[in-house]
């Protein structure tokens, strides 16, 4: 089987430098693992490797002295830490060494960013460059698919999604591998926490959003579903957010009476998870999901590209309470990008009301027929 080179692995390789911590974020199972691998194989210098799930990792960690690290450092010139959410004040510790061994390169990932970006946050403030991992883009699997190729498995990428083990599988493989990464790995970090015990809960929730995928969601009838608060809810969605699983789009508004501004949509950064959470990898054939699947990939690629080519860029959906609507809207530089995404042949047109605030936004259908032109767009 051909590998397929993450972007991110040119992004990194050239913001690395002495003295700067690299944190790369995402969920489990993406690919963190083998990425920093690829960076150590093409480092010219003695590398260390340290998973933060091993006790010998956090036994050679826990004396936090200079003196101790400069003694385990000696003659390193790039240190890699994989998992480092599992290792006590990785923060303070990771500052420590870039600081008393200046002439070192540091990657650290983590499949959460609750932990590691909260004890990272502080102690690493100038000294550290942060990156965010997802299954594969579109853009990244041309590299073995060409472009009639990604219009033959659409129907896969929509059902299944694009983690990186899913290559090769049969669709059989495909369903039992999402269901044993939902069911053994989805939820880990987040249930490792004290005090949070309450998983089903967690699973309802994660089922309702699946099934609200596109739709305006409400804390307050999410929590009359699941015999919970509104602010367990919202604690909750946080919590699934900073371990990738969900991520959340705000409404755009620029103070316009008419306009939504303070709902919120959730979607899945991989399509396979939700269908997995739902227990549905029926044909699109059959599906009476389509255009929340459709919706779902086009924006998640979006997001991917951002994060992949470290783009400056916002996204967010546009509404009016006179039900005018646009799925995503790109912020760049006050330049506005307005998508619908479109799986039937109906064309769109751009709203009458966002075309009258925002004269000066563009506007895009995305649909089956001319997606790659925009999912593989980087202008």
């Amino acid at each position: 089987m051909n590998r397929i080179n993450r972007i991110l692995q040119q992004e990194i390789e050239k913001r690395m430098e002495p003295g700067k911590v690299m944190l790369l974020f995402g969920a489990r199972r993406v690919g963190k693992t083998i990425l920093i691998k690829a960076i150590a194989d093409g480092f010219v210098g003695k590398t260390l490797f340290l998973n933060g799930e091993d006790i010998n990792t956090h036994l050679l960690l826990q004396e936090r002295t200079a003196a101790n690290y400069k003694f385990l450092l000696q003659g390193v010139d790039l240190l890699i830490i994989d998992e480092a959410q599992n290792i006590p004040d990785i923060g303070m510790k990771l500052k420590l060494i870039v600081d008393e061994i200046p002439s070192i390169h540091v990657i650290a990932s983590g499949s959460s960013s609750f932990d590691l970006l909260h004890l990272t946050g502080e102690p690493l403030v100038g000294r550290s460059k942060t990156f965010y991992l997802f299954p594969f883009s579109m853009e990244e699997m041309i590299q073995i698919e060409n472009v009639a190729e990604q219009f033959q498995n659409l129907e896969q990428k929509l059902i299944y999604g694009q983690y990186p083990q899913l290559l090769g599988m049969n669709s059989k493989e495909k369903e039992e591998y999402l269901l044993e990464v939902v069911n053994a790995y989805l939820l880990k970090d987040i249930l490792a926490i004290d005090g949070l015990r309450n998983s089903n809960k967690m699973y309802d929730l994660l089922r309702l959003i699946a099934f609200q995928v596109g739709n305006l969601v409400s804390y307050d009838e999410l929590g009359k579903q699941l015999g919970l608060s509104k602010n367990t809810v919202e604690k909750y969605l946080d919590l699934l957010s900073k371990v990738f699983v969900v991520y959340r789009l705000s409404a755009y508004s620029g103070n316009l009476r008419k306009e939504i501004s303070k709902s919120s949509k959730w979607y899945f950064y991989d399509n396979g998870i939700r269908n997995a959470l739902i227990n549905n990898f029926s044909p699109l054939s059959i599906r009476n999901d389509v255009g929340q699947l459709w919706e779902s990939f086009v924006i998640s690629e979006r997001i991917k590209r951002k994060h992949f080519h470290l783009l400056n860029i916002n996204h967010y959906f546009w509404r009016t309470y006179d039900q005018q609507e646009v799925d995503l809207l790109e912020i760049q530089n006050q330049q506005i990008t307005a998508f619908e995404c479109k799986w039937s042949e109906k064309a769109a047109k751009i709203p009458t009301a966002l075309a009258k605030a925002y004269p000066n936004a563009e506007f895009f259908e995305i649909n089956k027929t001319n997606f790659i032109r925009f999912i593989l767009r980087l202008e």
